[in-house]
């Protein structure tokens, strides 16, 4: 399997999103570095992490838990970014575009 993740195109979209999550997240206040901005963080590079640790297991059967394990981590950054938007913390104008990702990623 090696390095077959970066023919799928769900890698190269949830890396969209973790580089999406890092911009955003540096409009969030300071005090919130530690929490949910890093929680947001490590859910979205979870999500291409994951799917290019399963293919570099040696077999199938190993291979097929991890995007399992990327898709939770992708409805963990959905939970975030939501409660992002109860906190107020997200700046109206740019949240919009990086909405669609977990939608478009979790597919």
């Amino acid at each position: 399997m090696g390095q077959a993740f970066r023919d799928l195109q769900v890698w190269h979209r949830s890396m969209e999103l973790a580089a999406a999550v890092y911009g955003l997240s540096k409009a969030f206040p300071r005090e919130e570095l530690y929490g949910l901005t890093s929680q947001l963080r490590r859910a979205a590079v979870s999500i291409p992490s994951n799917i290019a640790e399963g293919t570099g297991r040696n077999n199938v059967g190993e291979f097929k838990q991890f995007p399992g394990v990327a898709r939770g981590s992708n409805y963990k950054l959905k939970l975030n970014w939501n409660w992002s938007r109860l906190c107020n913390l997200r700046i109206r104008n740019r949240s919009t575009r990086c909405s669609a990702y977990p939608r478009r990623s979790g597919k």
